[in-house]
């Protein structure tokens, strides 16, 4: 996607050779016009798949996942990042470790929302390790619904995590993959 990745050229940081900050973007600043074309695009790329539900994690997955939930006309659905006294107590619980905030948190999700009967399509703003993916793999598995792909706004190439999930055997769709951030310089992979 030739627009994000000029977006990112120019108002991306690098925080290190494996963070970039994306705040303007993406993460904490949206621009709705940019998040509604990523919608199209993941929607375009999974139309076919009979999806049921989009599901990510919030809060920096919210965004690209409710443009590409309303494209398809399906819901969406969040993983939230903590247990809380509204919490529905049958839920869904993955505890998992976060690359970009440096800490574990817990993946919660009420039961009530998932069902054997879903299709789901994963979507998140970024894939670095995957450890936040695979805790919501695993909260899909409990819930015997169907994983039918992922879709990723940037992927980090040079970590490990989309790549797990495709040698799964599972449909990861990245709109931009970085292939180094050494030097200071953003480097796309093609």
């Amino acid at each position: 996607m030739e627009q994000l990745k000029q977006r990112i050229l120019k108002e991306s940081a690098i925080i290190s050779n494996d963070v970039l900050r994306m705040d303007s973007i993406i993460n904490q600043q949206v621009d709705p016009s940019l998040i509604m074309e990523i919608g199209k695009e993941f929607a375009a790329r999974f139309r076919e798949e009979r999806i049921t539900k989009v599901l990510t994690i919030e809060s920096s997955g919210i965004p690209a996942a409710f443009a590409t939930a309303y494209e398809l006309n399906v819901s969406l659905v969040f993983a939230r990042r903590k247990q809380t006294v509204i919490n529905d107590p049958d839920s869904y619980v993955e505890r998992v470790p976060s690359f970009t905030k440096g800490m574990v948190s817990d993946l919660v999700i009420s039961k009530q929302f998932l069902s054997s009967d879903d299709r789901i399509l994963f979507i998140d703003d970024i894939i670095a390790n995957g450890d936040g993916a695979r805790g919501l793999v695993k909260i899909i598995q409990s819930a015997g619904a169907e994983l039918a792909g992922m879709g990723i706004v940037v992927e980090k190439s040079f970590q490990a995590g989309a790549n797990f999930f495709r040698e799964q055997g599972i449909r990861v769709e990245s709109l931009v993959k970085i292939a180094s951030l050494d030097s200071g310089e953003v480097v796309f992979k093609d």
